[in-house]
């Protein structure tokens, strides 16, 4: 069965945006990038909680579009609305049970896209196989934690790590 897998960029003080989901301070070009860019093609099934869906918006995109058009892609949400049309499919209840179902069914890996508050719950139920974590030299003080709330303690091992010239460390973490 494939791993569920978060793969996330994160401030070297635990933050994955900053106060008003401010990122500027995350480098956007360079190798690091580009890795990402290439475990991205590998991914079948995107999941990602409702905040993070709707920052695609200020960033051009439409609601109900997919902004990972070769996966197919979930939304986790009780109070989201999408067009009748929607090239996303959210999910209102029963979370676990569709998560279950979907890795049950998966024949890639499953890129949990984030962001904090839903990788929390998600942790928190054990759900999630392993890290990849893309820690930018950057300190951002505030914003959303690279867990929400969560305070469940993991121990994992690392199982690959390299960092990049321009200061990305790169760590693959199995939980």
């Amino acid at each position: 069965m494939p791993d569920i897998i978060y793969d996330v960029a994160v401030s070297a003080d635990g933050y994955i945006c900053g106060p008003d989901a401010e990122v500027s301070g995350f480098a956007t070009q360079g190798p690091h990038v580009d890795a990402y860019t290439a475990r991205l093609a590998t991914y079948g099934t995107v999941l990602m909680g409702r905040r993070t869906y709707e920052f695609g918006y200020a960033y051009g995109l439409p609601a109900g579009a997919n902004p990972y058009p070769r996966a197919k892609t979930w939304v986790f949400s009780t109070t989201l609305v999408l067009p009748a049309d929607a090239a996303v499919s959210a999910v209102r209840d029963t979370w676990q049970d569709r998560i279950a179902a979907l890795k049950a069914q998966a024949v890639a890996p499953i890129y949990l896209c984030g962001g904090g508050a839903f990788a929390g719950w998600m942790l928190d139920r054990g759900l999630i196989d392993r890290l990849r974590l893309k820690r930018a030299p950057v300190i951002l003080g505030g914003g959303v934690s690279i867990f929400g709330a969560s305070k469940t303690p993991v121990i994992g091992e690392v199982t690959a790590s390299r960092t990049w010239a321009n200061g990305v460390a790169y760590a693959e973490i199995c939980l």
